[in-house]
């Protein structure tokens, strides 16, 4: 049974959310601006985390607009200030009914890259647009984090195993770690027009805040990674290592797509 591997309840979550936020929210917010949100506006944001992406879009339309963040594990995003014309949902994409239709823009940030129901949410996402709206996609293409410098040849290849092992766990749990390459190809198949994408990375040093991601994930399941035959002893090597200013790798890129849905008149 599939599951989503990393669970927000967990301790390591506060960490991974700020990661996210502080190395990622930059270049989503760029995207967003593109789609031309403004005043009025009705948004949907699926998966909402830490909530920082649903106040950005509050700002955004002002209060004669809406904007409705959903997440299974709410709470972290229903904790921060927010406008009278944000509301916060407890949902669950893959099962219940959509909170309406006819949005403006609708945006998800890593979600559809773990539910094996990627295909059928997408093509949910898409018929809760207006015609003419806008539906933003971005995901982790998890296949390209080359270490670009290491303390050595054994640290480089430590990093380059258990990342490995953690993105085997991923599939394990029904996850796509490649999914984010795939994206522009299945916003087309699910009818969409003028996709366009664009692909963020940055290079993280040991000690440094984004490499933080690695640690929160790694930390949270080093039980399941132990199953795979990691040793607690690698685990600690690993996390050591992270903190090792010469260690470099590349981050998670993310893809993030943009379409818009057919329709025979847009106001927009």
């Amino acid at each position: 049974m599939s599951r989503y591997l990393f669970n927000n309840a967990a301790v390591q979550t506060a960490g991974r959310f700020s990661v996210l936020e502080s190395r990622y929210d930059s270049a989503s917010r760029k995207v967003l601006a593109r789609t031309g949100v403004g005043p009025g506006w009705r948004c949907l944001e699926i998966g909402g985390g830490g909530g920082s992406l649903g106040e950005w879009l509050g700002e955004r339309v002002g209060p004669e607009g809406e904007v409705t963040v959903t997440d299974i594990e709410p709470a972290r995003t229903a904790s921060r200030p927010r406008a009278a014309h944000v509301r916060v949902l407890r949902h669950d994409v893959t099962r219940d009914p959509l909170p309406g239709d006819g949005f403006d823009l609708v945006h998800a940030r890593l979600v559809l890259l773990h539910l094996p129901e990627r295909h059928e949410v997408l093509e949910r996402l898409v018929g809760a647009l207006r015609p003419g709206g806008r539906l933003v996609l971005e995901e982790f293409d998890c296949g390209w984090t080359p270490v670009l410098a290491a303390p050595d040849d054994d640290a480089a290849r430590l990093f380059e195993r258990l990342h490995a092992r953690l993105l085997g766990l991923l599939e394990k749990a029904g996850a796509e770690p490649l999914w984010g390459r795939h994206l522009v190809g299945a916003m087309l198949r699910a009818g969409l027009t003028e996709v366009t994408a664009t692909t963020y990375a940055e290079a993280w040093p040991g000690g440094g805040e984004g490499i933080g991601l690695h640690r929160a994930n790694t930390a949270q399941v080093a039980g399941e990674l132990g199953e795979l035959g990691v040793t607690a002893d690698e685990v600690a090597a690993f996390l050591a290592l992270l903190d090792d200013p010469r260690l470099v790798v590349n981050s998670y890129p993310l893809i993030s797509a943009s379409g818009r849905r057919p329709a025979e008149e847009s106001s927009r």
